[in-house]
Order: C-alpha cells, then sequence, then structure tokens
C-alpha cells in the first residue's frame, strides 16, 4: 500500500477544497430546499448541467433517463475513472426547524444526497480549475433515483461506461454515525443485497364472533411472521448475515370482521450470493407450510433488487493512503460490512470501484440523526472533506 503515489498533501487539497465551502454550502441548501424523487430530477440535474458546462466540461444531460456526465480531459490520453453522485430525495416530511428546510411537501433529503451532488459540483469545480490531470480523464457521474429505483442500472444501460471508457468508480455517503473529519470502508464485500418480498396470505372472510366458520388471514400472518425469523436463526449458519424484515403489511375492513386476504411486503438483505439464491426457496417453503397447516392458501413473489458492493483491494489501498495524506494519519476506519443496500454495486459489477462513508456527525449541531429520518441533517463542515477525498482520489489513480 505505501509504494502508491499520492502528490497532494492535506496542506494542500484540503485548503483548497475549503475555499470552495460557502459556495458549496450554498448549492447544498438550494437542493435540501428543492427535493425530487427519483426519475424527477430535472430542476437538480439542469442546475448540475448548467455549473458543469461553465467549467467548460463536455456535458451529457438525460442518461439514465435524468442522469447528467461531465467529462474532464487530462492535458494527454488516458484511462479515466468515474466519480459518481446520487441526487434523488425521499418520500418523508422534513420536520427540521431550519432557514433550509424542504419546501415541498412530502419530500427530504433525508439521506443526503443533496450533499453528494454539491460534493461532486466542488469536485468538479476544483480539478477542471486547479489540478487538472496531466493524463487521463475524470467523469462527473450524477446518477437519478438511488432510492429503490435502479438508477445506476439505468445509466449503464444507456451506456455510461462503454461511452466513457469508465475503467474505475469511486463514490461516497455521508455517515452521521462517524465524527465529522473522519471516512470509513469496507475490504471486499461492503453492503448487502437488497431484495423484496411481497406474500400474500389468503384465508377466508367472516364474522368476528364465529372464527371456526372463517380462516383467519390475520392470525395465519402472525404465525408466518414468526416462523419467518426462524430462517435466520436456525437455517442459516450464524457467520452467515441474512435479514427479513416486514415493513409493510395491509389486510382487514373493521374491527368486528375476519380478513380474507392479508399483503406482506419486506425486505431481505444478504451478503452472500451463494445464500441469496436460496432465500426464494427458504422463505417460500416457509410461508407453505404455515398456510398449509392452517388451511390458508399463499402467492408469493420474490424481486431480485441491489446486489452487493464489492469493493476493490487496490481501490481500498488508494483510499486509505489518500485518507493518510489529505486528511491525515487516523482519520480512517475498517469497518464491518453493512446490512443496507446501494445501487453503486451496479458499477462494481463491471469495473473495479470503492465506495466510502463520509462522516458528518456532530452532536453539537444536530447531526446525529440517522438516514431516513425527519430530522437529518448533515454537519456542513464535512462537505470540503467529500471534494478533498473524491477530487485527491481521482487525480491518485490517474498516477497524479
Amino acid at each position: 500500500m505505501d509504494t502508491i503515489p499520492v502528490l497532494y498533501r492535506s496542506s494542500e487539497i484540503l485548503a483548497k477544497a475549503s475555499s470552495l465551502k460557502e459556495e458549496v454550502i450554498m448549492w447544498r441548501r438550494d437542493f435540501h430546499q428543492n427535493p425530487e424523487l427519483g426519475f424527477e430530477e430535472v430542476r437538480t440535474s439542469e442546475r448540475v448541467a448548467k455549473h458543469l458546462e461553465g467549467l467548460g466540461l463536455e456535458v451529457r444531460r438525460g442518461i439514465g433517463r435524468t442522469g447528467v456526465v461531465g467529462l474532464l480531459r487530462g492535458r494527454q490520453p488516458g484511462p479515466t475513472i468515474g466519480l459518481r453522485a446520487d441526487m434523488d430525495a425521499l418520500p418523508i416530511q422534513d420536520q427540521k426547524e431550519s432557514a433550509y428546510r424542504s419546501t415541498v411537501p412530502g419530500k427530504m433529503h433525508a439521506c443526503g444526497h443533496d450533499a453528494h451532488t454539491s460534493i461532486l459540483m466542488g469536485a468538479a469545480q476544483f480539478l477542471s480549475q486547479q489540478a487538472r490531470p496531466e493524463k487521463g480523464n475524470i467523469a462527473f457521474v450524477f446518477q437519478p433515483a438511488e432510492e429503490g429505483l435502479g438508477g445506476a442500472s439505468e445509466m449503464i444501460k444507456d451506456g455510461l461506461l462503454s461511452a466513457y471508457n469508465i475503467e474505475a468508480m469511486a463514490g461516497l455517503h455521508v455517515f452521521p454515525g462517524l465524527p465529522t473529519g473522519q471516512i470509513s470502508a469496507v475490504r471486499g464485500v461492503s453492503c448487502a443485497a437488497a431484495d423484496r418480498i411481497r406474500i400474500n396470505i389468503i384465508g377466508r372472510g367472516g364474522h368476528a364472533a364465529h372464527p371456526h366458520q372463517a380462516i383467519d388471514s390475520v392470525a395465519v400472518t402472525a404465525e408466518v411472521l414468526s416462523a419467518l425469523q426462524h430462517i435466520a436463526s436456525r437455517q442459516v449458519n450464524p457467520l452467515d448475515p441474512v435479514v427479513i424484515t416486514i415493513g409493510q403489511i395491509q389486510g382487514g375492513s373493521a374491527s368486528n370482521v375476519i380478513a380474507p386476504e392479508v399483503e406482506l411486503l419486506g425486505t431481505v438483505r444478504t451478503l452472500n450470493p451463494a445464500l441469496r439464491e436460496q432465500m426464494p426457496g427458504k422463505i417460500e417453503a416457509v410461508v407453505k407450510g404455515v398456510t398449509m397447516a392452517l388451511g390458508a392458501s399463499y402467492e408469493f413473489d420474490y424481486h431480485f433488487g441491489y446486489p452487493s458492493i464489492v469493493n476493490d483491494d487496490q481501490m481500498v489501498d488508494r483510499l486509505l493512503v489518500t485518507s493518510d495524506q489529505v486528511l491525515g494519519h487516523g482519520k480512517y476506519q475498517m469497518v464491518t460490512p453493512s446490512m443496507g443496500g446501494e445501487d453503486f454495486s451496479y458499477y462494481t459489477e463491471h469495473v473495479p470501484g470503492v465506495f466510502f462513508r463520509l462522516g458528518v456527525g456532530n452532536p453539537e449541531k444536530q447531526t446525529q440523526y440517522p438516514l431516513h429520518h425527519p430530522m437529518f441533517d448533515i454537519d456542513e463542515d464535512a462537505l470540503p472533506v467529500g471534494i478533498a477525498m473524491l477530487s485527491a482520489l481521482a487525480l491518485n489513480y490517474l498516477g497524479q
């Protein structure tokens, strides 16, 4: 790892990134006040595109529907690295009392994508104006629809990787559980595959006073919910993490009516690809057994969603050296994989990549709330850190 050259030191690149802080904060707060959901990022993407055009980059709109790519060419031909930020917000009501709270009812940047977008805009400005690569290119990838809609896959289908001959990818995610000024990373599999399930428990409706004349789908559902947790605790190696969570249940119309059907919607998270392939069969076997025993029937759908992110070892090495040189020693943590899902994984299926966390946690600034919380916010002191890390990592990859 020590043989990887990094030419930018903390006294240079972090200071230069910090000079952009006020401008980047302005962008971030504008995006925060005007959140847009997946594949609806029309205003956001247009502001990004105009910024990139103002920097003199080669800009392409509409890749992956509402995505934007800006290409910074080096002075000489060479490899291309992609830096990615996601742009979409969430259907959550912003409950913060701040000057820049969301102005759109029921929509909020509760996962920090406003920060990711602003950081990458800052990196594009710094690199194009102050640190243009001598050899090779940097593609600034502004991706739509990370939150469950697979915007990364759409960009790849539209030729992102092939059109720009991208040979490596890097990205970050703000994380309130990590102090501002630090980063964290994982070698290899860094987050879970995220799949969706739908189970429909079909009983027979009736009067609540006469349950023996009906098949109570609610009671059957309760048994199914309990039995599903035996998969993780008794059917899977304890060293092989798996999460089965039912997050939504719909059924019933009145307190004195036995519901004929109950629909369950949930998520399945795994780190092991082989175990992932087994999960549809394991879950359906449990549902089938319980419903058969209790006289009910079922419908079952399993949707394979985002695969796991797999961080490339050499890219992680570059990240850690970059952190030491740009942020100073002891500013990174090596952590265990997360059971969260992220569609950056689609990029790492095709090219070497690294995805890392950027600390934004600061209790004094009330930024300790978790991702997807209606009070979520970030410590904006972290924005220059993100700019510096992405910029230096790209230059490092290109041998600058």
